[in-house]
Order: structure tokens, then C-alpha cells, then sequence
């Protein structure tokens, strides 16, 4: 069994080797849209759980290489490929959610909220068609009665927000002592 060092250290070393690469059709690389999303998280006071989650949702684009592509934005199913990924290497259930949920986010949004989609940038709107559309009535029923609903349109707004050029990526031993705490459970 691996330890919790090894696991953080596998982890993070998905960003250290895929990090740079585009993200996917937006102007800003898969380490500073993710670094963004955290920090995102960590400046309205989420607790360790949601922050690793807004940092780890689109983890599935990197954890496994023979996924199917969207057509060139990004790895199909990569939401539950990400959450799986996680569940995997020993996080929670709570985490593993919330990654899985911003697709499911997105997807809500664009049935609840007038104008979302068209707020939408290009390669959200290309893979969306992916992801299942637009949510039915009774799909958006079920997630609003979810616990996690309100912190995955949250983290879904993090997601739409985390695209700015030039924004210096976080500490990410910060974000290692967070996942070492939350594998061993301590508090960071």
C-alpha cells in the first residue's frame, strides 16, 4: 500500500509532467487554470476538501492517456475520470464529487440560468454537446436535492473565472500540505 507522501507526490507530479500543456482552446495553461481555481476557492475561506477539488477538476484531462478526446478540447468523461482518479489514490468521496459535479454544474447552469450559455467560451460550448447537453427538468431536480449542489456551482463559477493570462500560479506545497493532511487526516 502506498503511503500518503507517495500519493501526494504521484499526484502532483501529474502537473509537474502535464502542467504547461494548453488548456484545452483557452488562453491560459491546465497548471494556471488550476492553480487560479484554488486560489479562487482558498479567497472565499473554503475549507481544504473544496479548495483540492477546485484544483483537482479537471485532473482527469491529465491522468490517463488513452482516453477519448472531445475533439480536440479536452479528454471525454474526463469529470468522472478525475473523481475516480482521486478515489483511487485514497481522497474522499466529498472530493471525488465535487470534481465529478462541475460538468454536471455547467450542464444545470445552462438550463437555470438565462444567458449562461452564451457566457460560455468557445470550448465550453464545444463540450458540452459531450457532457450530456443541456439538463433535463428532472436532471436538475435530483442535483438541486444533492448536498453538494450549492458548492458545485460554486466551484463551477471558479471553473468559468479561472482563465486569466498572467496570473502567477500558487505555492503548490501549499496545495501538498493540504492533500498530505486531508490522506492523513489532519487538518492542515
Amino acid at each position: 500500500m502506498k503511503g500518503n507522501e507517495q500519493v501526494v507526490a504521484e499526484v502532483f507530479a501529474l502537473y509537474e509532467r502535464f502542467g504547461d500543456s494548453d488548456y484545452i482552446g483557452e488562453p491560459v495553461s491546465q497548471i494556471e487554470h488550476m492553480s487560479q481555481a484554488a486560489e479562487l476557492a482558498m479567497a472565499e475561506g473554503f475549507d481544504d476538501e473544496v479548495v483540492l477539488a477546485a484544483f483537482f477538476h479537471d485532473i482527469g484531462h491529465i491522468c490517463s492517456e488513452s482516453a477519448e478526446n472531445m475533439g480536440g478540447y479536452g479528454v471525454v468523461s474526463h469529470e468522472r475520470l478525475g473523481a475516480d482518479y482521486l478515489r483511487r489514490a485514497g481522497f474522499s468521496e466529498r472530493m471525488a464529487r465535487l470534481v465529478e459535479y462541475h460538468v454536471q454544474a455547467k450542464r444545470y447552469l445552462t438550463l437555470k440560468e438565462p444567458g449562461y450559455y452564451e457566457r460560455l467560451s468557445e470550448a465550453s460550448r464545444r463540450t458540452l454537446e459531450y457532457q450530456g447537453g443541456v439538463m433535463t427538468p428532472a436532471e436538475a431536480e435530483a442535483f438541486e436535492g444533492d448536498p453538494l449542489c450549492a458548492v458545485s456551482l460554486r466551484m463551477r463559477q471558479w471553473d468559468e473565472l479561472a482563465k486569466e493570462m498572467r496570473v502567477p500560479v500558487l505555492d503548490l506545497d501549499i496545495l501538498k500540505r493540504k492533500a498530505f493532511g486531508l490522506l492523513s487526516g489532519v487538518a492542515c
